[in-house]
């Protein structure tokens, strides 16, 4: 992860926005009056949280990530935003050295020898006598063959050294295969063996989709541990590693609300039933970055845990933990994720919903879907808040006449109130546990320590019931627009003097010029406008003047687009230009596209009116409809370069 992406995945978009501006939420997104040009009328500004992004139909007509909104905001350069936004986050910013792009591509070919891993355990279960034993055991599990392709499922051999035969034929070295988390060391004698030998294996991957490392279950009952993962690598940290993450984000986005299990099949078979806004901390502690990440799709979030973990002995033995459990990432005992302690602290610094449902005894999710889809929907649909769930567990099956008992419950679970910022739900989660216990709401008094002082109110953070009309999803293409946005700097970057033939084109087809503001990302944006600048420098040769004059900030990225570059065939420059040209004008067209369905999102919403805008609703969709027409009609027939 870059360091962009790792401020991006830190910095929710609406809270820094929100400093600004008064947004009122709506559905998943937020509006509000743009804060860059006079508009008292129409709130035309839109944020939204599943993208990462901000756009004004207004004035403005502009659009961009966090950097771009704090650069026009404050007035800053990208390297500036970049520093600011670093120092918000608690991100360390390092300069670009040979050393770390050493560590770069280090990282990138172990990535490459564990996606050569997932064929080789893949080959061993669907292929071989060896895996037989496997085979059996997903049949019986109800995996299907699209899924173990989906989510890298295989077969370790019960041998000591196929993987690190098979890899060390590949040309892999074993001090490779050891930083991948493959293999181990033999402590006498010297040598490596394999880390993972007759066990079932599972792919885990980033949220980006990148090969990351390992779990694995066994298959005979008498071998230990039941699961084993990859080593701590620079690669593998499971403390901030999600399974199943990478296939969950669109539905966790669509459905605003995660499910999070215990295990890998309770995210595989649930994926196979249409549900798969599931995943699994992989039997670790719950941490603040496991949260974090996930708030960034959804603050609506669901622990499904077995009996014996939300049962009284798993809530007693989380009452008594420390209050800060959530910030621990060690391995613990799977019955050990329910922290209650720990949740409701959480829930209130991230402004989450946390949940609790209890699974049927002796079933997991995957059981459940397979014996009854619905059955599974009306447990995630039954979940309660976690204070709620506390108290009624604590005092099922247990004589609440006795005076002992009430007072015991009390104990527990009045420091568990005090716990929750939000007054309105301490005094309605006061009030039940009263109704529950039948006694005077009073008797409770003494119990609860001094109210919190009133916390500062984040300024304008505003709510408003729901109007029951449909939302207008907004189609998530930011990947594929970072994509693209990068495919064109590697062109431009490779020939600078393709800018004139671009712009020539496009004015053919009666578009505007190439701007930096074809680019979403600010990063791309600001490397765009010095490709421009270096054009216009006649004393320097374009790519001299770019390396003496690019920002330490953009380092990371250069070294990147220039590494790809490296790696990918030499083009013609006729080639070369005709690439950049198609790709421009998809990314046109995307980004049009995505205009529209967000002005629907806002028609919807606001019945935009009475506008003091200078562009209408019907005159904004009549431009972007007009050039969505004139960017297929130049998609829809040969270019011309000469």
């Amino acid at each position: 992860m870059t360091v962009v992406d790792e401020i991006k995945a830190r910095v929710d978009i609406v809270d820094l926005v929100s400093e600004t501006v008064n947004l009122r939420r709506s559905g998943k997104n937020y509006t509000g009056f743009c804060p860059f040009h006079t508009n008292t009328k129409t709130p035309a500004f839109a944020v939204f949280p599943d993208s990462g992004t901000w756009r004004c139909f207004g004035e403005c007509n502009e659009g961009g990530d966090i950097f771009k909104f704090v650069m026009k905001k404050e007035g800053w350069d990208f390297p500036e935003a970049l520093r600011n936004l670093a120092q918000r986050a608690g991100v360390e910013l390092k300069p670009q050295t040979p050393e770390r792009k050493a560590e770069e591509e280090r990282a990138d070919k172990l990535r490459e020898l564990l996606e050569e891993s997932v064929n080789f355990y893949r080959h061993y279960l669907l292929s071989t006598p060896e895996g037989a034993q496997a085979r059996e055991y997903v049949e019986k599990r109800g995996l299907t063959r699209e899924s173990i392709e989906t989510f890298g499922i295989g077969y370790a051999p019960d041998t000591w050294e196929a993987a690190l035969k098979h890899f060390t034929a590949r040309g892999y070295s074993a001090q490779d295969m050891l930083d991948a988390g493959l293999v181990g060391e033999r402590r006498e004698g010297g040598g490596h063996y394999d880390r993972f030998r007759n066990r079932l294996m599972f792919a885990i991957r980033d949220a980006q989709g990148r090969m990351a490392g390992f779990g694995a279950r066994v298959l005979n009952p008498e071998d230990n541990p039941k699961y084993l993962n990859s080593p701590q690598t620079s690669l593998f940290d499971k403390g901030r590693l999600l399974y199943g993450m990478d296939r969950a984000r669109k539905s966790i986005r669509s459905q605003d609300q995660v499910v999070i299990v215990e295990g890998y099949l309770d995210v595989i078979v649930p994926h196979q039933a249409g549900y798969r806004n599931l995943v699994s901390p992989m039997g670790t502690a719950l941490t603040e970055h496991h949260l974090r990440q996930l708030k960034r799709y959804t603050r609506r979030m669901v622990l499904a845990l077995d009996p014996d973990a939300a049962g009284q002995k798993g809530t007693l033995r989380g009452l008594e933990t420390a209050r800060h459990a959530l910030d621990r990432s060690g391995e613990l005992d799977a019955s050990q994720m329910f922290d209650p302690r720990g949740l409701v602290h959480s829930q209130g610094r991230l402004e989450a919903d946390l949940r609790v449902c209890t699974l049927p005894q002796g079933l997991d999710p995957g059981e459940i879907v397979l014996r009854d889809p619905q059955e599974w929907e009306r447990l995630v649909a039954a979940a309660e808040p976690v204070v709620i769930h506390v108290m009624n567990t604590l005092a099922e099956g247990r004589d609440l006449e006795d005076p002992k008992v009430k007072s015991e419950i009390a104990d527990q679970v009045v420091p568990l109130i005090k716990d929750v910022p939000n007054q309105l739900e301490r005094d309605a989660y006061r009030q039940r546990l009263a109704r529950l216990l039948r006694v005077d709401e009073e008797a409770l008094l003494p119990l609860r320590p001094a109210a919190h002082p009133r916390r500062r109110r984040t300024k304008g953070r505003q709510t408003v019931p729901s109007t029951g009309r449909v939302q207008v999803p907004v189609i998530d293409q930011g990947r594929l627009s970072r994509d693209m946005e990068t495919h064109a700097l590697q062109m431009l970057l490779r020939m600078p003097e393709a800018l004139y033939t671009l712009d020539r084109v496009l004015q053919q087809e009666q578009l505007s010029r190439f701007t930096p503001q074809d680019f979403e990302q600010a990063q791309h944006q600001t490397l765009a406008r010095l490709i421009q600048q270096a054009l216009e420098e006649d004393r320097m040769e374009p790519q001299d003047y770019i390396d003496e004059n690019l920002p330490d900030s953009l380092n990371e990225l250069i070294s990147e687009l220039r590494s790809r570059i490296n790696q990918q065939a030499v083009l013609i420059p006729e080639k070369l230009l005709e690439e950049l040209i198609l790709t421009v004008l998809r990314l046109r067209k995307l980004r049009v596209q995505e205009g529209l369905q967000q002005l629907q999102y806002l028609q919807l919403d606001q019945q935009m009116e009475e506008s003091d805008q200078p562009l209408s609703y019907q005159d904004l969709v009549f431009q972007y409809s007009r050039t969505l027409a004139r960017l297929n009609r130049a998609l829809g027939r040969p270019l011309k370069l000469d």
